[in-house]
């Protein structure tokens, strides 16, 4: 069976009833033909909860090294719960630290650098009919100490993860169904992408958008690792997102916090002049005074008042993605 890594977030993991529909997904890609690992973040705000310990207990001087070791302990406690609920749901299944993933890294607390992959164990594991259940967001230096590997790190685990097996394609779960032409809650018109290159997805990340950590998606796109992602909610296709060019085209936007003001963010592929002129004219139109800061290939950027940003979002929003 082809290997398929699945990533959970942690907002998918939150409680007992949510672990438990996370197993049975992971079961469904089973019975689908797939070979499936799962990758499992900390538990809805554990991290947090592991932080404010952490400021309690050792005040201003804690260690770095320390501050990994305990970080580490949410994604463990995820990936013991999720192998009980698979297996509970009739299926085999094991956690694995990042060490014994095998993820080596670096010595950079907090902000690790993956320096390679003994997938060893998990060929074993899969080998032998079991479903990994692998703890996100850590490995482990070559002085063997455990590490993190940054702000959404468990994103990195699941590339690095699919790479060792071949450029396994790579589901990320959460409580979103995928990414959408605009946020949803500022634009209730806004519809869901179907497939965005991996350019496209690193510029909305880049234009302040919590899509994926951007390190994961730079990794999955330097080996061309096949995403996907969707709801740990509904069954139903998220966003892919893959290499295959497309014609050239403005596919969402976005808007992030610059000081007083907001960057409004065209974002796309092949942008040129009269893409430019397009997002100009739209301005314009809604009287709102606005600069543009930066252009490029896949991002045409204007400097707003803040209190004007979700107006200019839902004119461009309008002028370019025409309603269902």
């Amino acid at each position: 069976m082809k290997p398929i890594i699945i990533k959970f977030g942690g907002s998918s993991l939150a409680d007992p009833v949510k672990i438990r529909r996370a197993a049975v997904m992971v079961l469904a890609s089973r019975r689908r033909g797939f070979a499936p690992v799962a990758v499992v973040s900390a538990p809805a705000d554990s991290t947090d909860d592991l932080l404010k310990l952490a400021a309690l207990t050792g005040g201003a001087s804690v260690q770095a090294r320390e501050k990994d070791a305990l970080m580490a302990a949410g994604e463990q406690f995820s990936a013991a719960l999720m192998a009980m609920a698979i297996n509970a749901e009739g299926g085999r299944a094991v956690s694995l630290t990042g060490f014994q993933a095998g993820i080596r890294t670096d010595d950079n607390f907090s902000a690790a650098e993956v320096r390679g992959v003994d997938a060893r164990r998990l060929k074993k594991e899969l080998a032998a009919g079991n479903i990994p259940v692998v703890a996100g967001f850590q490995g482990i230096s070559r002085g063997g100490d455990i590490t993190t590997l940054g702000r959404g790190g468990s994103d990195l685990t699941a590339v690095v993860l699919a790479r060792a097996l071949g450029c396994a394609p790579c589901e990320f779960r959460t409580d979103v169904k995928g990414i959408y032409t605009a946020h949803p809650a500022i634009v209730p018109q806004a519809r869901k992408i179907r497939e965005l290159s991996y350019g496209e997805v690193i510029a909305l990340a880049g234009s302040g958008a919590e899509v994926r950590q951007l390190r994961a998606i730079k990794y999955a796109a330097r080996y061309a690792i096949p995403l996907h992602l969707r709801s740990s909610f509904h069954s139903e296709t998220g966003t892919l997102v893959t290499a295959r060019p497309g014609t050239p085209r403005i596919a969402c936007l976005s808007s992030k916090k610059e000081g007083e003001d907001t960057l409004v963010s065209a974002i796309g592929r092949g942008l040129g002049s009269s893409h430019v002129e397009k997002v100009i004219r739209a301005a314009a139109g809604t009287r709102i005074m606005a600069g543009i800061v930066t252009t490029s290939t896949d991002t045409i950027s204007l400097l707003v008042q803040a209190d004007k940003a979700d107006s200019l979002l839902k004119a461009l929003h309008a002028a370019f993605f025409r309603p269902y």
